[in-house]
């Protein structure tokens, strides 16, 4: 392994997991997820021995895994438009704890968020990026960022307690 592999490793393999849980949420299946990664690790490559190279390595990674599944998006013919993901069968009662229900209903929740507010929940609550740094990642304003966890967590809120949103006023 060459002296520039080492580097681009150690300075990026900290950030797998995080990679990969962004990538989890932003896709529907665990092995479109590990596409994701994959894709965004050859991108970061790529960019590497480019010469680019980041002073944050998990906020660089996040962004290049953001573009590269909003490419993916872009490029999928299909967007399920229910809650649930397509072949979901509910689990019996007896069979799984109420807690892995209400997690399976989140992620379904989750997905069915508007891209940004999505985008910006994942990246605080779940990759737990501060609301500076998501603004970078997303290239937004970091009260934009604020607006759109708010109205996402309170869309997941409702969707979780089965009340559908309020439709806004005219």
């Amino acid at each position: 392994m060459s002296g520039g592999q080492e580097r681009f490793l150690r300075a990026t393999m900290p950030a797998a997991d995080l990679v990969y849980n962004l990538a989890r949420r932003l896709t529907p299946t665990a092995a479109d997820a590990e596409d994701l990664v994959q894709e965004t690790y050859a991108r970061a490559w790529a960019a590497w021995i480019d010469g680019r190279r980041p002073r944050n390595a998990a906020a660089w990674l996040a962004t290049i895994c953001l573009n590269a599944g909003r490419d993916r998006l872009r490029r999928s013919a299909t967007h399920a438009e229910t809650l649930l993901p397509p072949g979901y069968d509910p689990p019996g009662q007896a069979d799984v704890a109420g807690e892995a229900i209400a997690h399976c209903l989140i992620e379904a929740a989750l997905h069915h968020l508007p891209e940004e507010q999505r985008i910006a929940v994942i990246l605080m609550d779940l990759c737990g990026f501060t609301a500076a740094e998501a603004a970078a990642i997303t290239d937004a304003p970091r009260g934009t960022v604020l607006a759109r966890v708010h109205r996402g967590r309170k869309k997941l809120a409702q969707a979780v307690q089965g009340v559908k949103p309020h439709a806004p006023r005219s």
